[in-house]
């Protein structure tokens, strides 16, 4: 071999040295610059997340306001839930309780249990108990619920000496009716009798027979409107307060039971009589009934024993005198 080709041979050798060296320092510097696009990736990767565009920093902080509101969302949820059982166990309760007052009513209107055994009445003087329970239709045997109060208490004040009533049931099987009844105060004479009134006006009863009260004469109520339960017209209403106020004056000194009559026919003289004593009063008009009353008692004490009329018609606040005229 000479040196020409020796020294080919040997050119040929570092050539191929050379290019396995240059080969292997590119593959080197690839791998790296692969390494560094890597490394890259993920920096921009630990910044960034591009399909979601959120900021990875800020990761934990987003996660903890996506769970609250996921907690949030949850809770409304649960709420809800929780909100739509307590309504339907309130249905629940509501057609429970609904349920259990129809069969108690159901029971109570059934059973033998509340059916009356006494109807008791209290209060009444002038009607007898019998009547009482005749006008409520209230009957032994009935059932205690089945019956309206208001309609027995309408029946009942059907008869005019009742005022008021009271219906109390007593469970199981007992009413008890008390009764308020109007009082008589006075007769008012009527036709070949008497109806009977109270303070009111309001008429009593119509009797032949005279009570022992004060008549009231001269009334202007006509006679068809004299009915038990009716009130006298207007007029004698308003003449009725002035008797009632003259009763009353006669009351405090005694006199009341005296007064057998008291005649209302003028409002401008009102007359009194005193059939005991004898003696006819003019009262004149209501104007100072209680000044007018007070000479009545020495009057009556001077003329004791004599028929004749005490003019007390006149201005006592004036000029005249109460007078007495002995009947001749």
């Amino acid at each position: 071999m000479t040196k020409q080709q020796r020294k080919e041979i040997d050119d040929l050798y570092n050539l191929s040295n050379n290019t396995a060296k240059k080969e292997k320092e590119e593959k080197k510097k690839a791998k790296e610059r692969e390494k560094r696009i890597k490394q890259r990736k993920n920096e921009q990767k630990d910044q960034f997340d591009f399909d979601t565009e959120t900021v990875i920093g800020m990761t934990n902080r987003n996660n903890q306001k996506i769970q609250q509101r996921n907690q949030s969302r949850m809770t409304k949820k649960q709420a809800k839930i929780i909100r739509k059982k307590k309504r339907i166990k309130k249905v629940i309760k509501t057609l429970l309780l609904l349920a259990i007052i129809i069969g108690g009513i159901c029971f109570a209107l059934i059973s033998p249990i509340f059916n009356i055994e006494d109807i008791k009445v209290n209060g009444n003087e002038q009607i007898n108990s019998d009547t009482i329970v005749s006008l409520s239709q209230l009957q032994v045997g009935q059932n205690i619920f089945r019956f309206y109060k208001e309609k027995v208490i309408n029946d009942i004040k059907t008869n005019a000496y009742v005022e008021n009533v009271k219906i109390k049931r007593k469970i199981p099987n007992k009413i008890e009716i008390t009764i308020e009844e109007r009082k008589q105060d006075y007769n008012v004479e009527f036709l070949n009798g008497y109806a009977y009134i109270n303070n009111q006006g309001y008429i009593l009863e119509i009797s032949e027979q005279k009570l022992d009260l004060p008549v009231i004469k001269g009334i202007s109520t006509p006679q068809e409107q004299i009915v038990e339960g009716n009130r006298l017209n207007d007029d004698d209403l308003e003449k009725l307060e002035t008797v009632i106020q003259t009763m009353n004056i006669c009351k405090s000194y005694d006199l009341d039971k005296k007064v057998s009559s008291i005649d209302i026919t003028d409002s401008n003289d009102y007359i009194m009589e005193m059939d005991e004593e004898k003696k006819i009063v003019h009262l004149g008009n209501n104007s100072n009934l209680s000044n007018k009353m007070l000479y009545v008692p020495a009057i009556l004490a001077e003329n004791q024993g004599k028929e004749g009329t005490i003019y007390l018609n006149g201005d006592i606040n004036g000029d005249f005198k109460p007078r007495f005229r002995e009947k001749v």
